[in-house]
């Protein structure tokens, strides 16, 4: 965990190789990926991201006369790309026949493996895909081409149908019905009309027959009514069997149209409508010839099955050949990634001497030997007698890129935190507390047996899969889950752990221990409404304690939300304050690693004094009163008869003292022996003997609220003492926390303008630029002044968001509890059945999927803004290493 906690030392190098050797160079340092190269001036730097996600190298201009497409390699990076959209047209391909693609194997034996011939495997792999991708785009021309003959006689098929059965049905029905409209609502000009009717049935409209697509029928429809103003006659049929469309494959609905007119300019309209909305037209026969319309129907079915023949032998070759290529194109596709890997790198070296190459790169410090012996080695096994050399360089940047070795364990947890910014080059690294404190603070707020076993489940059952999911294809979804499986089984753990602590499972509580309480009537199921219950042993005792978590009677007690609120925040307070308290220590380490004397001095310390004097003090104030005996401190201010049974018990800690005033007046006593005369002029501070000062002297729990309110607004006043002295003591706290501000706004600007005032020696031109600089270092550390004093009061009310979400998850499990399952248990079975459905579908859905989500967000925010700021700068550099690995896995990841 020790190099957790800061990033891996890095080391700059220059790198000289022989151009013959640079590619078996570049291959090795690739398997080994532990060298990021750069290429660097004295004077800027730019981010540059490289063609494949996530393949990051910070450059600037090794070469500043040379554009990117005059680089050496840029032609073998140009053909890598080729290769890879041929490779993405082979992947769509098997894609469209639900090919899924052959495994290349593992990774790591894929990097390991070399050949003695990588430099000819491109040339070799270009020929054989060049092959593949023109018979592909032969066979889908073709396929394309048969697709339309096809879906054209399938068109004229359905439309032959369609036509002849309206004219054979919808056309002598709709003649009949008009003749009867005429006849029976004719004015006795009957004559005329018989006269006139065996011309109106011989009357013939033409009519323009087509196919359009179902979705666009309403408004093919629509736009004829308007653009003919209704002098139609429109009638559709539906296609049952779905058309293919040529291009994209997919199946289309569409409908057989049919419009009858009765103009030319009306014809003109419609054709243009048809191809407005790209409707296929189909001339046909006159309808009454029968014969002709058998025949062409005949026809046409022979010819649709010979093309249906004809299409389907193109798509079984098709197949077979998309088989060959789904077995290759991944193992392609990792070699294509590697080459163009190799190449890209050596675009950033430079020719200095004919037939060398030089570049530079950081290179992680411990492995330096081994990228030295992977030079060398390369060399060597090409008989070159001109040595490599590899050898360290002064660092052009600052700031070298930030790396840490991660493990299966910690990945989840550094990318956790490096989702909010990298950490700074040696910098403390957040994520080692993290992986304690985010999976424990998820546990506060989430704590339950239940709830929690059910999340522990689920991540046990994420790691007992683990080799499984490595080897696969994972969604988005599925990918993080699989990297957070142990921070969600930790997660699980600690819900379980904090629900012990709670003593609460499904909102019941667990009689684990026996409670240290009991009700009267308790053992014969008769407890009264309101009844007290009594402690088993006596207070203060061992056998008074309950071993483990808090007793379970206090999920029965009528005061059970009153004493859980207050224990909860009570401890969301502690915790909080403990962490922050923590980060603004490694506020400090890192002021100490980093040699920071001011930022030490005059921020860590002020910060440290006005966290503690406040802060921390609460913390102490709350322990403190945890761990009084309040029974014993206010038994000694309460007057109690000396001849009674409580005189003389084992609740008062002190010595019992019989008054002066019993033996001579039978007047009541305090166990400590002043005389309690009953006047009414008693008051707690007379009857208490500790004499701590205020109201109750010390023998009365305080507020500590209204404490620590107190301190600021009311200097030296305490009117519930905790201890003796406690006025002196906040005001000194109160008077450390009121300097340590000043100091911290001041201090540090201060002797940063005297240094500069001794190394600009009074020049005018330095003392404008010693303004200026110091005008933006007081501004700088008045924002820093205020976001710590102000964000110690907001972060610690921040953290009461632990108190409220276990509360909301407590009494949600309650509500689920009461009203599906309770209510319905003393129903019937039926209704019993339904209740535990009902409590089980809201459990999973709201506490075990939305209050768990709920829950992480909250613990994030937690650490991102409350813990991190006490000391994250979150402004590094990732360290972006030339790895095989990294480019493979993003390959596989967006193929």
């Amino acid at each position: 965990m020790s190099r957790w906690f800061r990033s891996e030392p890095m080391e700059y190098i220059s790198l000289i190789v022989n151009e013959d050797a640079a590619h078996d160079c570049l291959a090795d340092l690739g398997r080994l990926g532990v060298i990021q190269f750069t290429d660097v001036t004295t004077d800027r730097s730019v981010f540059f991201k490289s063609l494949k996600p996530s393949f990051f190298l910070l450059l600037s201009q090794l070469n500043p006369d040379l554009t990117p497409f005059q680089r050496r390699y840029v032609s073998y990076v140009k053909r890598c790309d080729e290769l890879e959209r041929k490779l993405r047209f082979f992947a769509g391909e098997c894609d469209r026949f639900n090919l899924e693609l052959a495994s290349a194997g593992d990774q790591e034996s894929f990097i390991r493996s070399s050949t003695s011939k990588e430099k000819q495997l491109l040339e070799s792999i270009e020929v054989e895909l060049e092959g593949y991708e023109s018979q592909l785009k032969e066979l889908n021309s073709y396929s394309e081409k048969l697709t339309v003959e096809y879906n054209e006689k399938v068109e004229l098929q359905e439309v032959l149908e369609k036509a002849r059965r309206f004219f054979m049905t919808d056309a002598p029905r709709l003649a009949v019905s008009e003749i009867s409209t005429n006849r029976y609502n004719g004015d006795g000009n009957d004559g005329l009309l018989a006269n006139d009717q065996g011309r109106d049935l011989d009357m013939r409209f033409s009519s323009i027959t087509g196919v359009v697509s179902t979705e666009e029928k309403s408004r093919f429809e629509r736009m004829i009514f308007r653009a003919t103003r209704g002098n139609c006659f429109v009638r559709f049929a539906p296609i049952k069997q779905p058309i293919t469309d040529p291009k994209t494959g997919e199946l289309i609905e569409k409908s057989v149209f049919i419009v009858f007119y009765k103009s030319v300019s009306i014809e003109n309209k419609l054709k243009k409508i048809c191809d407005a909305f790209m409707a296929h037209r189909y001339s046909l026969p006159d309808m009454d010839d029968s014969p002709a319309i058998d025949r062409m129907l005949t026809e046409n079915a022979q010819e649709l099955v010979d093309s249906r023949t004809v299409l389907l032998k193109n798509q079984d070759t098709r197949y077979k050949l998309c088989q060959v290529l789904a077995e290759n194109v991944e193992k392609w596709t990792w070699i294509t990634v590697r080459e163009k890997a190799i190449y890209h790198s050596l675009n950033m070296f430079k020719s200095d001497v004919a037939g060398m190459l030089r570049g530079e790169g950081w290179v992680i410090a411990e492995h330096l030997d081994e990228a030295k012996m992977c030079v060398a080695r390369a060399h060597a096994n090409m008989d070159l007698g001109q040595s490599s050399l590899v050898d360290q360089v002064p660092k052009p940047w600052p700031t070298p890129p930030t790396h840490f070795t991660t493990n299966k364990f910690t990945y989840g947890y550094q990318e956790f935190v490096n989702t909010y910014g990298i950490p700074r080059y040696r910098e403390a690294n957040p994520a080692l507390f993290t992986a304690a404190t985010f999976p424990f603070l998820f546990g506060v707020m989430y704590g339950d047996i239940g709830h929690g076993s059910f999340l522990f489940c689920a991540g046990l059952y994420l790691l007992w899969n683990e080799k499984a999911n490595e080897k696969a294809k994972l969604g988005e979804m599925a990918a993080g889950m699989h990297t957070g499986r142990y921070m969600i089984t930790m997660m699980g753990f600690f819900a379980i752990y904090a629900g012990f602590i709670y003593n609460d499972m499904f909102s019941l509580g667990l009689n684990l221990f026996t409670s240290r309480w009991k009700f009267e009537g308790q053992d014969y199921y008769a407890v009264d409404n309101g009844a007290i219950a009594e402690p088993t042993s006596d207070y203060g005792s061992a056998e008074s304690v309950y071993p483990f978590g808090l007793d379970p009677i206090w999920h029965v007690a009528q005061n059970e939300l009153l004493f859980f609120n207050s224990f909860k925040m009570k401890l969301s307070v502690i915790l909080g304050i403990m962490q922050m308290f923590g980060g603004t220590c490694l506020r400090g380490i890192n002021a100490i690693y980093f040699g920071e004397t001011y930022d030490f001095l005059f921020e860590f310390v002020p910060m440290i004094c006005f966290a503690s004097s406040l802060f921390v003090y609460m913390v102490v104030l709350i322990f403190m009163k945890w761990s009084i005996n309040w029974n014993s401190r206010m038994l000694s201010a309460t007057c109690l008869d000396p001849g009674g049974d409580v005189w003389a018990t084992d609740v008062y800690e002190g010595t019992w003292t019989v008054c002066d005033g019993y033996n001579d007046n039978g007047y009541y006593c305090t166990p400590w022996g002043y005389t309690c005369y009953n006047d009414g002029t008693d008051t707690t501070a007379d009857l208490c003997d500790l004499d701590y000062g205020g109201s109750g002297d010390g023998c009365q729990p305080p507020n500590l609220i209204t404490t620590l309110i107190s301190i600021a607004l009311s200097p030296g006043n305490v009117d519930e003492p905790l201890y003796k002295g406690q006025a002196g003591v906040q005001n000194i706290l109160l008077a450390i926390a009121g300097i340590s501000v000043p100091v911290l706004l001041l201090a540090k600007p201060y002797f940063i303008s005297r240094d500069m005032k001794e190394q600009h020696h009074g020049d005018e031109e330095g003392e404008q630029g010693e303004e200026h600089g110091f005008g933006e270092i007081v501004i700088h550390q008045a924002i820093e002044t205020i976001e710590f004093v102000l964000g110690m009061v907001s972060n610690t009310a921040s953290y009461l968001r632990l108190w409220a979400l276990s509360l909301a998850h407590s009494e949600l499990a309650t509500v689920f509890w009461e009203k599906a399952m309770l209510s319905t248990l003393n129903m019937n079975f039926f209704a019993a059945f339904l209740g535990f459905a009902i409590f089980a579908g809201t459990t999973m859905g709201v506490l075990l999927m939305m209050d768990v989500l709920e829950c992480f967000l909250h613990a994030l925010r937690l650490h991102w803004v409350e813990f991190q700021n006490k000391f994250f700068k979150a402004d590094g550099i990732r360290f972006a290493p030339y790895s095989f690995k990294a480019v493979i896995t993003d390959a596989s990841a967006t193929s």
